[in-house]
């Protein structure tokens, strides 16, 4: 049956299928990467308070360190995904090794930024003096492992590209066994203490970075491709993931912004807003998978040259999108009086964010299609439209969370503020995918 002749139901099956294979085991992987952060501090833990404040220190500066670079991911998916629509299996893979190039030279670049600066990085988030040492040494040594990190990130947007997300969701789950064995080894049985978690996190890296060139370089040799550094096709790289960048600081400065308000409505609040800040970053994997399935399958469309299509599966990944952000919600609403006890017995902590998480469950269905047309924008290689929104997103939400103290609406008044921006950015995504000036085919854009 020919997509012509195909009824309208057997066309949704499709997508259906795609959107499922591709976002399932997306969603695994993305989950196995906080547990690397959650099996260091259990096993840090253990050796004392300083430690795990230091680890935690650390790990905040490593996190917005990598995240900061998810454009090597996102641009890449992009840029191979349409190379792939196209037929054109060598230049995909040529342009995913242009994005994996760029990544060890941004890590080396990193690299030289922090060593010589951590106690300095330490101090400025604040670490006790008992914690500093321990964060200091945990960050100097970490850092070395950001170069397989950052390529880590680039692999896994040559794979998405190829529309295989299963590789990386083993790659994934190795990475987490291998780092918890190695910390449990090397911080106890080594009697290294926090260094040997920084060392066991850094081979566990690095492992996944070489499992991942392995696959990226057999593909390669397959289809005839060049593995060398090429100039011209990193700098398209670098420039294609600016607009990306931008994006992503302005999303940080967001979440920044929004915990520096909470930390201004006092101590119960901002420990009832880093419970509910966590729960919904928990909830944003699980619509980013269906933002990720976007990306691969919208610019294998447009790069094929099928418009339609992708508009098509555009409008049912958005339905996906509400409906996923419906299903959240409700569990949130649901789980809500078994949730906060994980977290604390405080009696005001959860008075703060029992109101607050309820505005969390109602706003999931606009984050579920905030999540979606950002992955169908970011395949289409859409990056500086992408980019604006989200400065004007910014723009609107800054002078609104800052008002929420003087008025005194306290953490759920934040969090509606919240719901406000992602309000905001669904307009914005909206609008744009509406117009179709997203819909540019051809194996670039």
């Amino acid at each position: 049956m020919t997509q012509a002749s195909a009824t309208p139901a057997a066309v949704r099956r499709q997508h259906d299928r795609e959107i499922v294979a591709l976002a399932v085991p997306a969603f695994g992987a993305l989950v196995a990467e906080p547990l690397f952060v959650l099996a260091d501090s259990a096993i840090v833990g253990h050796l004392g308070t300083a430690q795990l404040a230091g680890l935690g220190v650390a790990s905040a500066l490593l996190t917005t360190a990598v995240s900061v670079f998810v454009f090597l991911a996102y641009a890449t998916t992009a840029a191979v995904a349409r190379r792939v629509g196209a037929g054109e299996l060598q230049a995909a893979i040529r342009q995913g090794m242009d994005g994996i190039w760029l990544a060890l030279l941004l890590g080396a670049g990193v690299i030289a930024a922090v060593l010589p600066t951590a106690p300095a990085l330490v101090d400025l988030f604040g670490a006790s003096e008992t914690a500093a040492p321990y964060a200091t040494t945990y960050l100097r040594i970490s850092a070395l492992g950001i170069p397989a990190m950052l390529v880590v990130l680039a692999a896994t947007g040559v794979l998405r590209g190829l529309q295989d997300t299963k590789t990386p969701l083993y790659v994934a789950i190795a990475g987490f066994v291998a780092n918890a064995a190695l910390n449990a080894g090397l911080v106890y049985g080594a009697g290294l203490g926090i260094a040997g978690s920084a060392w066991g996190t850094v081979i566990a890296q690095l492992g996944m970075a070489a499992a991942y060139l392995v696959v990226v370089v057999r593909g390669a040799r397959r289809h005839g491709a060049s593995l060398r550094p090429d100039a011209a096709g990193i700098r398209a790289s670098a420039q294609a993931g600016v607009p990306l960048l931008v994006r992503t600081l302005s999303l940080r400065a967001i979440l920044m912004i929004a915990t520096a308000v909470a930390a201004r409505l006092g101590d119960a609040d901002i420990a009832a807003h880093q419970i509910i800040l966590s729960l919904w970053s928990l909830l944003a994997f699980a619509l980013d998978a269906i933002a990720i399935a976007g990306q691969a399958i919208i610019g294998r469309y447009l790069g094929a040259g099928d418009a339609q299509r992708a508009r098509d599966v555009c409008r049912r990944m958005v339905q996906w999108g509400v409906a996923v952000g419906v299903l959240l919600g409700l569990l949130v609403i649901v789980s809500r009086p078994l949730f906060l006890p994980l977290f604390t017995g405080d009696p005001a902590v959860k008075d703060a964010a029992l109101p607050a998480l309820l505005v969390v469950a109602l706003s999931q269905p606009i984050s579920g299609v905030v999540f979606v047309l950002d992955g169908v924008l970011m395949g289409a290689g859409d990056g500086p439209y992408l980019a604006w929104a989200m400065v004007v997103t910014l723009a609107v939400f800054t002078p609104v969370a800052l008002l929420v103290p003087t008025v005194g609406g306290g953490l759920t008044l934040l969090w509606i503020a919240m719901t406000l921006m992602m309000t905001v950015r669904m307009a914005t995504l909206w609008l744009r995918t509406r117009s179709g000036r997203w819909l540019v085919t051809g194996a670039t854009r």
